[in-house]
């Protein structure tokens, strides 16, 4: 584990994860999105099992985790995993980039890390679940070519939300 990937004219570099990334992708989540959006400790177990799923069942070839980082400091996270029912499938999960990096490239460069990886490995689809209420990382995806496909209203973090089912078809994106 380790590689890391230079973005050309960004002040970031992408890596993959090491242990203690996890812990902070979990406490990260946990703060900002109750800070921003009022979500309770329901999300934080949310992140925590995502987390605690992508190490138990991480298979290298197929399955990533990156970090956004400045200097050794985190900036965001991304976790790209394989949709088990669908082996053709990669789900996209735990895209964050921390308030102070918000504006450089940060999320678009994680995404576009799993697109990469996704099509190289052979995936040909990326699916991913959201929030309305995010709009920032919904008009990341809708520029990169995501559709949404399903909505559905819930209450699974303390408050009432319109959850968005999206989806990449990788065979139709131009190389």
């Amino acid at each position: 584990m380790g590689s890391t990937v230079q973005i050309p004219g960004r002040q970031f570099v992408l890596r993959t994860h090491r242990p203690d990334d996890i812990e902070w992708i979990v406490h990260r989540h946990g703060i900002l999105y109750d800070q921003e959006y009022g979500w309770d400790e329901r999300f934080k177990a949310l992140v925590a099992s995502i987390a605690a799923d992508f190490i138990k069942e991480y298979d290298p070839k197929s399955e990533r985790c990156w970090i956004a980082e400045k200097d050794g400091k985190p900036l965001g996270c991304i976790m790209l995993v394989k949709d088990r029912p669908r082996e053709d499938t990669a789900k996209l999960r735990l895209l964050l980039v921390e308030p102070s990096a918000r504006g450089l490239g940060v999320a678009r460069a994680l995404v576009r890390q799993c697109k990469t990886f996704a099509a190289e490995v052979g995936y040909e689809r990326i699916v991913l679940w959201t929030n309305q209420i995010l709009t920032s990382a919904r008009q990341l995806y809708t520029s990169e070519g995501f559709k949404c496909v399903q909505e559905e209203e819930h209450e699974t973090f303390g408050i009432k939300l319109m959850g968005e089912f999206w989806e990449l078809d990788l065979k139709s994106q131009v190389a």
